[in-house]
């Protein structure tokens, strides 16, 4: 019945299914040849007709009518309907396959599990098989019209062994109105509860096992009985037969050649033979015997299910799984891979072109340069982190085109202008080292520094440092609107006197390079701003001194020397200087990085606006500054300052400091 073709499809080849089409068993040859000559038969009745038989005056009324049916037949939905519907019955077949009972799994639990090598153990382990069997015999006896000829009657189902007369007569004293395929789960139940009491079957959950995989059988049983009762709707099978034997039947008229003198439009030529309508018919019709076909798998066609063949070998299969294999293992032995923590099983020399290494994946293969294999430092990869986020378009769009963002380099130009900065020199003046025979070039380096992006600049992300206690912070380090910055022009004159500027800026680790105040604005503003508090910086000493700073003497306790520390302060403070109006300062950002260099130790730690510089000899200075009336600035700043230090000494003040006194 079912017709096998997967061996000869195993290889795509040249010809595979050329070779298909020579079949006749199971083809659509077979299926369609009758309705095939029957539709060329009265196509050529009606051209014969017309050619021979017909006057011209009907030629001309036929001839309107075949023009006429040729324009409107493409209006019936043929390949929409017939389409869905073999969709349909297709999907549906495959189900009915999939619910036929196969006996395997509950053979294997029967007899795995029913123990006993005595008479009645092998008796019980049969009986249940047999039952479950002939579950299966009855229900497909009442769906598959080859199995009920095969057995028309219950007797002959007796005759067959799937049931004693006893059990014919137990299952005809149950009076029911419907099928009774279910008795036979009902007896395999009771009996496999005898089993257990008699311990044969030592464990409840093995019981449970069994059973739940005789209801998985009986539920197969109970769909393939709802298949055969529920059909698809038989309006849908008769609307696309309808449509089919519709659509060809006006086909037969429409698809007349006319006479080519007459000018029909498309009818410019006179062939006899429709071989493109006869290429249609053969396959919508096809299409539909396919549906006829499938509709129902349980019959007697090429291509429906082998029911009887399905019967016979669940019950062969089944009765020799529970009593000549019960218990009836080979002998336990070694194989040969024993000793051997590689098996490689042999090829023949036909599949030894067969073999192939283990897959590993996809990036297993990818080559990588030697570059590539180290492992960068942390300050190149948090610049990388900075360059991402101050440019959030660059990542996904560098992702998008396959190109990498560079990673930012370091300009050479920033040691210059940290030297220039130290030794007072604002920003954007020309400035030329008498000592340094390329002095020229420190303009060169800052105009490059200058046309650095703002993220690639130190000190972009840094966010002002927050004091550890709660209290009113003291001596800012940056003027309010207006006020001229007074510790940049002292610093500058500072450390034009100074002898440690070259050694201290010589020794400056590359961590401690990142550590001045780069404030936010252009350079233009920057320039004026700083040009400006140059020039105003004497007349704010002629009209307010600068008091003498205090020495706050490196031996006493830290409490000591903090109170000491604001009393100096408190006089510093001016409001005339505090709330000067007219002049708009762009906000700086703090910057701090720890100093890690050695030499970087013996430097000053200068506290802004008052901060205080510890000298390497033990002395401290005190340096003059306003306060800043931004509510966000702390206060302090801890570029060149030691940070240990400073925290001892709040921790040990322990009283906030006072910002009224001064005012």
């Amino acid at each position: 019945m079912t017709v096998t073709y997967s061996n000869r499809v195993a290889d795509a080849k040249l010809g595979t299914f050329s070779r298909l089409l020579l079949r006749w068993r199971g083809s659509i040859y077979k299926l369609l040849y009758q309705e095939f000559f029957i539709f060329i038969g009265f196509y050529f009745i009606i051209s014969v007709t017309y050619r021979l038989l017909l006057n011209e005056q009907q030629r001309i009324h036929f001839e309107k009518l075949a023009l006429y049916c040729n324009n409107y037949a493409e209006l019936i939905p043929v390949s929409f309907v017939l389409g869905f519907y073999v969709t349909l019955v297709v999907s549906r077949w495959w189900a009915q396959y999939e619910s036929i009972p196969w006996l395997d799994r509950l053979m294997c639990l029967v007899s795995s599990n029913l123990h006993g090598t005595d008479e009645r153990g092998r008796m019980m382990r049969r009986t249940l098989m047999r039952y479950a069997s002939l579950a299966g015999v009855l229900i497909l006896r009442s769906v598959s019209t080859a199995v009920y000829k095969r057995f028309p009657t219950l007797q002959h189902v007796v005759n067959a062994g799937f049931m004693t007369p006893a059990e014919r007569l137990k299952f005809d004293a149950i009076s029911s109105p419907h099928n009774k395929f279910w008795i036979p789960c009902v007896w395999f139940a009771n009996l496999a509860v005898i089993a257990r009491t008699e311990g044969r079957i030592r464990d409840s959950v093995v019981l449970t096992l069994i059973l739940k995989e005789l209801n998985s059988l009986r539920t197969k049983c109970g769909r393939l009985f709802g298949y055969d009762w529920i059909s698809i709707p038989l309006v849908y099978t008769q609307v696309v037969t309808v449509a089919v034997y519709s659509f060809f039947l006006a086909c037969l008229i429409g698809r007349q050649f006319l006479d080519p003198q007459k000018g029909y439009h498309g009818h410019e030529l006179d062939l006899y033979v429709p071989v493109f309508t006869l290429l249609q018919f053969f396959f919508y019709a096809g299409w539909l015997k396919v549906a006829e076909q499938l509709i129902n798998p349980f019959g007697q066609d090429d291509d429906d299910f082998e029911t009887n063949w399905l019967i016979d070998r669940n019950l062969q299969v089944s009765l020799l799984s529970v009593d000549e294999m019960h218990q009836n293992l080979p002998p336990l032995e070694k194989d040969i891979y024993w000793n051997d923590s590689d098996p490689q099983p042999p090829y023949t020399a036909s599949t030894v072109e067969t073999r192939r290494p283990s897959f590993m994946g996809s990036a297993f293969d990818i080559s990588l340069q030697k570059e590539d294999l180290e492992f960068p430092p942390l300050e190149q990869i948090n610049e990388n982190e900075e360059a991402n986020h101050s440019t959030p378009l660059i990542g996904p769009l560098g992702r998008l085109l396959g190109v990498h963002s560079p990673s930012p380099h370091r300009s050479n130009s920033r040691l210059s202008l940290l030297m220039r900065r130290r030794s007072g020199i604002p920003p954007g003046l020309p400035h030329r080292d008498t000592g340094n025979p390329r002095g020229g070039e420190d303009l060169r380096d800052l105009n490059v520094f200058m046309s650095t992006p703002l993220y690639e600049r130190p000190g972009f992300y840094s966010a002002p440092q927050t004091p550890l206690n709660g209290g009113p912070t003291y001596c800012p380090r940056f003027p309010a609107h207006g006020t001229p910055n007074l510790c940049h022009a002292q610093r500058s004159k500072k450390m034009e006197t100074s002898n440690e500027n070259a050694d201290e800026t010589n020794s400056l680790s590359p961590s401690s390079k990142e550590c001045f105040v780069w404030p936010l604005g252009s350079t233009d503003e920057q320039e004026e701003e700083v040009a400006d508090s140059v020039e105003s910086t004497p007349s704010l000493k002629t009209d307010q001194p600068v008091q003498t700073p205090l020495q706050i003497p490196r031996v006493l306790p830290l409490a000591q020397r903090f109170s000491t520390l604001l009393q100096g302060n408190q006089s510093l403070a001016s409001p005339d200087a505090l709330h000067t109006p007219g002049r708009k300062t762009t906000r700086p950002i703090f910057s701090f990085s720890p100093m890690n260099s050695p030499n970087l130790h013996r430097a000053a730690s200068r506290i802004s606006h008052g901060q205080t510089e510890v000298t390497s000899e033990g002395g401290t200075k005190e340096q003059n500054g306003s306060q800043c009336s931004s509510p966000k600035d702390s206060g302090i700043s801890l570029t060149e300052g030691d940070f240990t230090q400073l925290m001892e000494v709040i921790m040990e003040a322990g009283e906030p400091c006072q910002q009224g006194q001064s005012s």
